[in-house]
Order: C-alpha cells, then sequence, then structure tokens
C-alpha cells in the first residue's frame, strides 16, 4: 500500500510539472508570437507628403508617430479621428511636439498634396498628410497589415478602411494601436506610454 501511495505521490509530480511546463510554454510561445507579429507591422515606404515632397519612412526616424490610413472624402471616421488625436496631443504638454501624427491616404486617386494640404487646414497644423501612387499607398498599407477597398457609392465611390491608429516608436517599431472606440482615457495613456 505504502508503495502504491509512494508511486501515486511521483505520478502526481510529473503530471503536475508537464502541465505546467505546458502552461509556461504556450505562454512563453504565444508571448513570442505576439512580438512576431508586432515586429512585422510597419516597414519601409516612400510617398508624397501634402506639400508636394517626396518622403520615405527614413525621414520621419527618431520621432515616434501616429499612423492612420484614411482619406479626405471620409464622412465620419477620418475627421473624428483626426480632432481626436489632435484633443489627446494637446493634454500631452510640452511632450506633444515630439509626436508626429501621419494621415496615409487610401485614396491616391482623389487625394493629391494639393487636396490633402486643403483638407488638413481643419486640423492640427503638425499633421502630415501622404499620398502617392496607387502601388505606392498599396505598399504602405502592406507594410501596416492595414486594409482598404474601393466601394461603389451614389454613382461614385467610398473607401472602406482600417480605422486604428498605430503607434510607432521613433525605431521605426510598431508599439501598439488606439482603437476607433477605445475610451480617451486609454488612448491618452497609450500615447504618453508611447512617448517615455
Amino acid at each position: 500500500m505504502l508503495k502504491f501511495v509512494r508511486y501515486g505521490a511521483w505520478a502526481l509530480v510529473l503530471v503536475v510539472g508537464f502541465v505546467s511546463t505546458s502552461i509556461l510554454m504556450g505562454w512563453w510561445m504565444s508571448d513570442r508570437s505576439r512580438t512576431e507579429q508586432a515586429t512585422a507591422i510597419g516597414g519601409p515606404f516612400s510617398l508624397t507628403d501634402h506639400t508636394g515632397k517626396a518622403v520615405t519612412d527614413a525621414d520621419f526616424r527618431g520621432s515616434p508617430l501616429a499612423v492612420f490610413f484614411g482619406f479626405t472624402h471620409c464622412p465620419e471616421v477620418c475627421p473624428t479621428t483626426l480632432l481626436r488625436l489632435s484633443n489627446l496631443t494637446r493634454q500631452l504638454g510640452a511632450d506633444a511636439a515630439r509626436l508626429k501624427i501621419l494621415l496615409i491616404t487610401v485614396d491616391p486617386e482623389r487625394d493629391t498634396p494639393a487636396q490633402l494640404a486643403l483638407y488638413l487646414q481643419s486640423f492640427d497644423p503638425g499633421v502630415v498628410g501622404l499620398t502617392g501612387s496607387q502601388e505606392q499607398v498599396d505598399a504602405a498599407l502592406g507594410a501596416f497589415k492595414a486594409y482598404a477597398k474601393k466601394i461603389p457609392a451614389d454613382g461614385g465611390y467610398t473607401m472602406d478602411h482600417t480605422a486604428n491608429v498605430y503607434l510607432m516608436t521613433g525605431e521605426g517599431a510598431f508599439r501598439t494601436m488606439i482603437d476607433y472606440h477605445e475610451a480617451d482615457s486609454s488612448a491618452l495613456a497609450k500615447l504618453r506610454m508611447l512617448l517615455r
């Protein structure tokens, strides 16, 4: 009987050890997977800013970025997001000067540099509008794993697109996202974390 109890105790130790190791390995693998996914977001792009100047991702190195994909004919999501970012950056105080906000158009057919410049007059003067050829915009969308699709509407078209804001470090690494429906307090905390 004592022998059976001893073997049973060892079996229990082995099972607990196996389960604990499996849990820890699962946590480590999922954490590693999250890190790998994060490093896959962002990358090189070559576009034209709203002043007509050709720029690449390298031109923004050294500054934390808030990157948003949108378009000037957007009825709600884009202006709401840009106004929200403007309001949040005001709450950052002096740190706000270090943050660059990029609006990358998903509608290069209509969003010329001149159109972007006109549109951005309604928002924070620090927002940089970016456009380019369809191929250049598609490359930027791919780098950020963002989505955009032209949708026929009222004899013309609108654009369905990713509504999140990508927060990138000054070295170009993905840090986190601000969701369109996220509370302002949470979004502000993320911006402060990015600027630390």
